[in-house]
């Protein structure tokens, strides 16, 4: 049922609720502290009544007996003076000898004598007693009736009688009528002005945001909703969600930027890709179609030299191939590091013994620095070799003939830190920036041979996996990579 109503309908019935609930609690409490004080202000005007009468009357015959009938004549003049009280009197221990009421009126028999102990003790007003004609409590005056000093029982005087308390009963229905329709009037009042702040407050700034939001269908408009600045929100929960939407906007905006981003890239890394299998194919298709128009007009020299072409062709598709493969399987999760213990100098130097003859063929000076001893690393073995191997062919091959290549291993802080550096030509200032990311057909100066192939972001891809990285260091001639692994 509740979710039928709006905000507004709701925080207005909830506060006509609230304040239902507090105008029947006052009121409760009103008229609670009304009759308490009421029955305190009749107590202690007319306490001394039953000692006054007592004094002036005779209660008790000469043997110190009560006889009713000689007091019921009594009785009824003095309540006919005062009809708001009813006179008894009751033994010592509480049972009722006289009374002044009609017959039939008399509900009990015996009242509690603690409450007129403790009215004659001075107790706080007002103190209730038993009233003989109902089963309520009533405020009383009493007396104590001696003869030579001995207690015969007390007079017992009920002040709020039968009469009184039916037309105080009328009174107080017209009083409380007119409260409740007083209470229902101030309460329709404050929960229509409770119902316009909250409207003006709570549920119109509600109702703007959710149109807001509701509207951002389209990239645009998120983007619209993102550029908007922040409000103060001190304390305002309206103003902070709001501010949660534009943040979350914000979010999104930025992985759309780069989603879009990405997607550009990925549609650049594959026209860079067809351009670099189709140079190779197209070469290697060429060679292998002059071979079958032209193989009887070939001599066995030219053959062997088109072979020979067809085949580095081929080579060169074979590898750019396998390159993608791993790369696709490292960025998706299909490669996991198989991690063990192992110590990174060893791994260095078996590294450097498989480029031994291809450095000296090339005379070219291959040192290795490796201070100990240094803590052995946790990691994946094939891979940071893989790394490595990258580094030292690429280095290699972009050295000339009697220049020097120089691998350092070293710990920094919890990282063993490895640089690979050479004096080749080094790299184009140009593309440094974009080193380690995909290659775009768009950069003309981004050519696979200045690159290096897709070898450098599978060392980064590879290196990120053990939460490691690479960077190109600054260098007066040649290129100096380095990497590090956490220990």
């Amino acid at each position: 049922m509740m979710r039928r109503f709006s905000l507004g309908q709701r925080l207005t019935l909830l506060f006509i609720l609230l304040l239902m609930l507090c105008a029947a609690v006052a009121c409760a409490v009103q008229l609670w502290v009304s009759t308490q004080y009421g029955n305190a202000m009749v107590q202690r005007l007319s306490g001394g009544v039953a000692q006054q009468i007592a004094r002036h009357e005779p209660i008790l015959d000469a043997q110190g007996n009560v006889d009713r009938r000689a007091l019921r004549p009594l009785f009824d003049r003095l309540m006919t003076f005062n009809p708001s009280v009813e006179l008894y009197v009751i033994s010592p221990d509480g049972d009722l000898l006289a009374d002044g009421a009609p017959p039939g009126h008399i509900q009990r028999q015996k009242i509690a004598i603690a409450p007129v102990q403790a009215f004659l003790g001075g107790a706080p007003m007002p103190v209730l007693g038993d009233d003989p004609r109902s089963q309520h409590q009533k405020v009383f005056s009493a007396t104590p009736l001696r003869q030579e000093g001995v207690l015969k029982g007390y007079l017992y005087i009920i002040l709020q009688g039968e009469e009184s308390n039916a037309l105080a009963a009328m009174a107080w229905r017209q009083a409380l009528w007119s409260t409740a329709l007083w209470s229902l009037l101030l309460v329709a009042l404050f929960g229509l002005l409770a119902g316009l702040l909250a409207w003006y407050w709570v549920t119109r700034p509600v109702k703007q945001l959710t149109a807001e939001v509701a509207g951002q269908e389209n990239i645009t408009a998120i983007k619209a909703l993102a550029a908007q600045p922040l409000q103060p929100a001190d304390g305002n929960e309206v103003a902070q969600l709001r501010n949660t939407f534009i943040g979350l906007a914000r979010k999104i905006a930025t992985q759309w930027d780069q989603l879009a981003d990405s997607d550009r890239q990925r549609r650049e890394f594959i026209a860079t890709l067809s351009h670099d299998l189709r140079t190779p194919l197209t070469s290697l298709l060429g060679y292998l179609e002059t071979l079958s128009l032209k193989a009887t007009s070939l001599t066995p020299q030219e053959q062997q030299h088109y072979l020979a072409t067809a085949m580095r062709q081929g080579q060169k598709v074979r590898h750019l191939s396998q390159q993608l493969f791993e790369l696709a399987r490292l960025e998706y999760g299909g490669i996991k590091p198989q991690r063990e213990r192992f110590a990174m100098g060893e791994l260095v130097s078996d590294v450097a013994q498989k480029f031994e003859l291809t450095a000296r063929t090339r005379e070219l000076n291959l040192h290795i620095d490796v201070p100990g001893p240094l803590p052995q690393v946790f990691a994946d073995v094939s891979m940071i070799e893989r790394v490595m191997t990258n580094l030292l062919d690429n280095a290699i091959r972009h050295t000339p003939v009697g220049g020097e290549i120089r691998l350092t291993v070293w710990q920094e802080n919890a990282q063993l830190q490895v640089e690979v550096a050479d004096s080749g030509t080094g790299v184009d200032a140009a593309l440094r920036d974009d080193l380690f990311q995909r290659p775009s057909v768009l950069n003309p100066q981004a050519s696979r041979e200045n690159r290096g192939g897709l070898g450098l972001l599978i060392v980064k891809r590879m290196l990120e996996l053990h939460g490691g990285g690479i960077r190109l260091m600054e260098s007066v001639s040649g290129a100096r990579f380095r990497f590090f692994v956490p220990l």
